[in-house]
């Protein structure tokens, strides 16, 4: 399968919406359920990532399939990192190749167009061993564990694991 992607516009934020409660379903793909996933929620990210990051949709003929997302933190001191990464893929098309080249036009165009970002961030739940191992495959390093901090809804509680990309063109400011 070879998706068309290109960069989201704020005027998506319906399809991407449904997209994100569709995925939300499915017990463990994202942190929020699908009741936590608002319009608000999704303009509110897709303006983050307008104004300081960078968002990509996927689409399969003429429906979203996919989208990826990632912004600036505040204050000044992380200026250098995309944070907060999420990325959502329709369930009738995981597996088959739609992650993979979100990721990879995500990291190329921070490669290659935002020489500004050093570090892009994502946190897993470590129950989610498939996506660490992809997103290790992509690149990134793990860099710890935060223990306990997913209530998993069954009494039990896991550990999420931060990881990095660090961008191989990245060129400080300080260093111009």
């Amino acid at each position: 399968m070879d998706p068309k992607i290109k960069k989201s516009r704020v005027e998506y934020w319906p399809e991407i919406l449904d997209l994100y409660r569709l995925v939300a379903q499915v017990s463990g793909k994202l942190a929020r359920t699908s009741e936590e996933i608002s319009g608000e929620y999704v303009k509110t990210f897709l303006k983050k990532s307008h104004e300081t990051g960078l968002s990509l949709i996927a689409f399969e003929g003429m429906n979203i399939v996919g989208e990826i997302h990632a912004y600036k933190l505040e204050p000044n001191v992380f200026s250098h990192v995309l944070s907060e990464l999420t990325i959502a893929v329709h369930p009738d098309f995981q597996g088959k190749g739609i992650g993979k080249a979100l990721f990879s036009a995500f990291l190329t165009e921070v490669e290659t167009r935002r020489p500004d970002i050093f570090r892009v961030e994502l946190i897993s739940r470590e129950s989610n061993k498939k996506a660490i191992q992809f997103y290790s495959s992509l690149g990134f390093q793990q860099e710890g564990r935060f223990e306990k901090r997913i209530d998993s809804g069954n009494g039990t509680f896991e550990a999420d694991i931060p990881m990095a990309w660090t961008n191989p063109g990245f060129k400080h400011a300080k260093n111009k």
